[in-house]
């Protein structure tokens, strides 16, 4: 059998350059694996150059900062808040085993000062946003608090994720208009279907782990078919973005990087091998330049011609 994947690359920052007493709670919020904190802002950032495009500007640079903090924070929040609800199935997958809580580097009541923190100084920056962005920041705490159940109930955690990861399109387009709008909703839908895709890839690690640990995942459910199946979450979430621009009046400019975001997610479902859980971590974390294409597709938008998209 092959040596179980690694929670991190051994290069990491955290392990290279953090002090060792750092160490733990760096990996506590995940910071060793940046990758989800792009897949957090990302719709965010999406959201509010949706919503300068419509208006024919550019996205405001101090609104994208604070939804990079935001989401940093936000993710490490939600990241120690999973691992202390699922710290008894950790300690039984082996990718998993030695994260802080299971391996005992750091205790459930040191997991919630740390969660409470980082939760205090998001709120901190939420409260700077128009009151209808303040709301969906609240609101965004039923759907995380309920995501570490979900793979104890649902064989679509995923599709959880999915509502819960993309709030951000739905928060960065209220944040910059004080409204909401079909626009929105279509880039939010777009977003769901993305990480329901990128996310069944990722579950593709832990196929046996999970299968043993009695948690459910759409990867356990498609078994073979989880390649078509990715492919049809992509191609929806790339009609879903297409449909955005549209109802949103983006310009041509918007077209080839959509198309290039479109091309890049077609090549993650033809390349998926649910053999080769290797690949499947590179292709997930491919996903940090497949949501910025669609993020530079938008805010080329903003640029009109006279048919629009």
């Amino acid at each position: 059998m092959a040596a179980p994947l690694p929670d991190a690359a051994p290069s990491n920052w955290v392990d290279r350059h953090a002090p060792p007493g750092l160490q733990p709670w760096l990996k506590l919020g995940r910071f060793d694996r940046p990758a989800g904190i792009w897949l957090l802002m990302l719709p965010g950032w999406q959201g509010a150059a949706l919503a300068g495009a419509q208006a024919g500007q550019w996205p405001d640079p101090w609104l994208l900062l604070k939804i990079l903090a935001g989401a940093a924070l936000m993710r490490a929040a939600g990241c120690a808040y999973n691992d202390i609800v699922d710290r008894d199935i950790d300690a039984k997958v082996a990718r998993t085993a030695g994260r802080p809580i299971p391996s005992g580097q750091i205790s459930v009541k040191q997991a919630w000062a740390f969660l409470a923190a980082c939760s205090l100084v998001s709120l901190a920056i939420l409260l700077t946003l128009p009151p209808l962005a303040i709301a969906l920041g609240v609101g965004s705490l039923a759907l995380v608090a309920a995501y570490p159940f979900m793979k104890r109930i649902t064989w679509w955690p995923q599709a959880w994720l999915g509502l819960t990861f993309n709030w951000g399109a739905l928060l960065g387009y209220a944040a910059a208009t004080g409204t909401l709008g079909w626009p929105a909703a279509l880039l939010y839908a777009s977003g769901v279907f993305w990480t329901l895709g990128y996310d069944t890839i990722y579950a593709v690690q832990d196929l046996e782990d999970d299968a043993l640990a009695g948690v459910k995942s759409s990867a356990l459910r498609l078994g073979g078919a989880a390649p078509k199946a990715v492919l049809g979450f992509y191609v929806a979430s790339f009609t879903l973005a297409l449909a955005a621009g549209w109802m949103a009046g983006l310009g041509p400019l918007a077209l080839p990087p959509l198309a290039l975001y479109g091309m890049h997610l077609s090549r993650q479902a033809a390349r998926l091998d649910v053999a080769d859980p290797g690949l499947a971590l590179a292709l997930f974390k491919s996903n940090s330049l497949a949501g910025l294409l669609l993020f530079l597709a938008l805010v080329a938008g903003m640029w009109r011609g006279p048919l629009g998209l």
